[in-house]
């Protein structure tokens, strides 16, 4: 076979969701670089939600070492395919930092809870028990600036708690995002767990952020402040628990801490009493 005259096939770069890699339903693609990616629609988003709402019992119901063993597996798929990353901008320093920072939340995923639970002292004859629990449904924003290590920085701390996501990448660098959703559906994730949606953030947050089956809302990547306090009176309609973007930016770099787990936890507490 001669194959000095051969086309390259050329990658179409979709969405991911509940596992799979779609075009968006509306069938419209905008211009990234020299290929094309798929532009989200409202439809999307819905279809995201189901996706990710479907996949919350099996997921939060998993025990946490079986997360932290998948988010483990995320962070060898990642190391293997450093280059490809590379091959799209993403300097090396920080594909390697994505790569630990898998590593460093699928650590945490079986100490959350004797960090964040325990027996709690109340006076008579009872166990006051206090354990954490997912929130459910994330809509997550993805910051610009770090189409890598940020993403990874705010994907891995909501879905190692048992948390299912939607997320909407960065708008003008989205390859690097749609290369992780590969990654990551080839990592044991179950399908629905984390799903990614392209395009334009302005027309498909606000239906994330007023759907009623969306628990919480990560708007990190939000820079537009009219835009974010728009997202955040749209979350008030549901009551969602809503992380509002960092007034001075964030140096995705530094130790991430736990404040992104347990912003999408909910404390547990029973009562039983002694001897029964």
């Amino acid at each position: 076979m001669r194959t000095d005259h051969r086309l390259a096939v050329r990658k179409t770069y979709k969405l991911f969701i509940g596992g799979a890699f779609p075009r968006s339903e509306s069938g419209r693609t905008y211009p990234v670089g020299n290929t094309n990616v798929a532009l989200a629609s409202r439809k999307d988003v819905r279809d995201a939600v189901v996706a990710a709402r479907s996949a919350v019992p099996k997921w939060a119901g998993a025990t946490a070492y079986n997360r932290g063993q998948i988010l483990y597996r995320a962070a060898e798929m990642l190391e293997g395919r450093q280059a490809e990353f590379t091959a799209l901008g993403v300097p090396a320093g920080e594909v390697a930092a994505a790569v630990d920072r898998w590593v460093w939340y699928a650590g945490w995923s079986d100490k959350i809870a004797q960090v964040y639970g325990g027996a709690n002292p109340v006076a008579g004859p009872y166990f006051n028990l206090s354990a954490p629990e997912p929130t459910g449904v994330v809509g997550v924003v993805a910051p610009a600036d770090s189409p890598l290590l940020g993403l990874v920085s705010v994907i891995a701390p909501v879905i190692v708690a048992g948390n299912t996501v939607v997320v909407l990448a960065a708008e003008a660098d989205p390859l690097p995002a749609v290369t992780l959703a590969e990654v990551l559906a080839t990592s044991d994730l179950p399908g629905g767990v984390v799903n990614l949606l392209t395009g334009r953030v302005a027309e498909t947050a606000p239906w994330l952020a007023s759907h009623a089956d969306v628990n919480g809302l990560d708007l990190t990547g939000v820079t537009d402040p009219a835009l974010a306090a728009s997202l955040e009176e749209a979350a008030a309609g549901t009551l969602k628990r809503v992380t509002r973007p960092p007034a001075t930016g964030v140096d995705w770099t530094a130790d991430p801490g736990l404040t992104r787990i347990t912003a999408f936890l909910e404390i547990k507490t029973v009562w039983h009493p002694k001897g029964v």
